[in-house]
């Protein structure tokens, strides 16, 4: 009886054993790790054509997770509500944006994540929410259908701007100009024998004035030298006329007898004078 009791837990820890054994080998083999995920939720307004669950999660290229479910918003039907299933020491903030993207010409979608601001903040349950929910941006492909339907549209404006123009009444106001530019034409062509003569004749008249107003600043130089000391030796001569005046009114102004007896000349002499 001893026996077959020994057998038996020989046999359990061998069961044991080898179960053990197989977790390991395939905990190696498929790179297996005990580190944390957070769940984080997005908001799309276009379309996830081509993504699925299990669909990669990228930061900055780095692979940090999968999409775990993808669904419509039943509050707004135009809204994909996306369940991202992240390593929770990724640096998710306030500032990191999700996108739709496809990898390469393989068409393989994916959500990637990078950092559009400064703002560094840990990402946080916001009220009413039950995971933290990322911003998103418009993928690429919204990005230039947008930008193209904004082109056709300015494209039609212009063209529309153009057939504006170019309706019956401006069309004729156009030809009337060309008319009436084809009748000047006409006219500078027929007269082109008088315009060269008229030209040529101010030519003329251009080289015989010049000799002539030459002449009138020779003139006008000459009589600058000859007249501005004249005019300087008068003014020195008014000058001094006015300084005697100004004495002899100093003088009356003093002694009004003067005027009855005559200036006093001696008074008037200079220093060192004979009196």
């Amino acid at each position: 009886m001893e026996t077959n009791v020994n057998y038996s837990i020989v046999g359990a820890f061998v069961i044991v054993l080898t179960a053990a054994i197989v977790v390991a080998i395939i905990w190696l083999s498929a790179g297996l790790s005990f580190e944390g995920y957070t769940t984080y939720k997005i908001y799309m307004e276009e379309s996830v054509s081509g993504l699925s669950t299990d669909s990669p999660v990228e930061y900055n290229g780095v692979n940090v997770g999968t999409v775990d479910s993808i669904d419509i918003e039943e509050k707004n039907p135009r809204l994909v509500v996306l369940l991202l299933r992240i390593k929770s020491s990724t640096p998710i903030t306030k500032g990191t944006v999700a996108m739709l993207s496809t990898r390469g010409i393989t068409g393989v979608s994916f959500i990637a994540l990078k950092e559009e601001c400064k703002n560094l903040a840990p990402l946080i349950v916001e009220p009413g929410e039950k995971y933290p929910v990322i911003k998103t941006i418009p993928s690429i492909y919204v990005r230039i259908d947008t930008a193209m339907t904004q082109f056709i549209a300015n494209f039609q404006k212009i063209s529309d701007s153009f057939g504006s123009l170019l309706d019956k009444e401006n069309l004729q106001a156009i030809k009337a100009s060309l008319a009436n530019l084809e009748e000047v034409t006409g006219i500078l062509a027929t007269n082109n024998a008088k315009l060269n003569a008229i030209i040529k004749n101010w030519e003329t008249a251009s080289k015989r004035f010049s000799p002539l107003l030459q002449s009138g600043q020779n003139t006008m130089n000459a009589i600058e030298m000859q007249t501005l000391p004249a005019m300087q030796q008068l003014l020195r001569s008014l000058d001094s006329v006015s300084r005697t005046l100004n004495e002899v009114a100093l003088e009356i102004k003093d002694n009004p007898s003067v005027l009855m007896r005559g200036v006093d000349r001696s008074a008037l002499r200079g220093p060192g004078e004979a009196r």
